[in-house]
């Protein structure tokens, strides 16, 4: 279980993963020194799994958001067309899902007719994949990866 200065800890790193153990050991009333062991043992614990830097994709020319429905033919506790969807690099999220279709992806490509091709070429020759459908996103008004940790830790000033 985590504790409430945990619970801090995290809340900032996420909003900006590269503030200072400094800064964080001021919002939070501790020592830098303490707050560099927290977040140690966070990420050896696994609830801290990485740092990375938040892009814009319209600047590199990603402009396309679609999530495509995937039916398979797989059977049981058989994953492995999502272990094969895993592996493409324009899909940014899988997910196992309940219902009519099975896993359900998120894409992010350039435009309509590198969708198309991708797939084509790369998802549909996924030899369990049955059937795909696609819906495209035309605006996207919040993207996030932030988590709702708990916000009674507003900072004070």
């Amino acid at each position: 279980m985590l504790d409430d200065v945990s619970l801090r800890i995290l809340d900032i790193i996420q909003q900006n993963a590269r503030t200072s153990n400094a800064e964080i050991a001021r919002k939070v009333g501790m020592a830098p020194s303490a707050i560099f062991e927290r977040i140690r043992k966070l990420e050896s614990q696994g609830v801290i799994q990485g740092y990375a830097a938040s892009l814009d994709p319209h600047v590199l020319g990603l402009d396309l958001v679609s999530y495509v429905f995937v039916s398979t033919d797989e059977r049981g506790e058989d994953f492995s067309t999502g272990q094969a969807l895993s592996k493409i690099r324009e899909v940014q999220e899988v997910h196992l899902i309940d219902g009519e279709d099975c896993y359900l992806i998120k894409v992010r490509v350039p435009n309509t007719e590198s969708l198309a091709r991708l797939i084509r070429e790369r998802i549909r020759t996924i030899d369990t994949v049955r059937s795909t459908r696609t819906t495209i996103v035309l605006k996207s008004l919040k993207e996030s990866v932030e988590l709702p940790i708990d916000r009674r830790f507003k900072e004070a000033g």
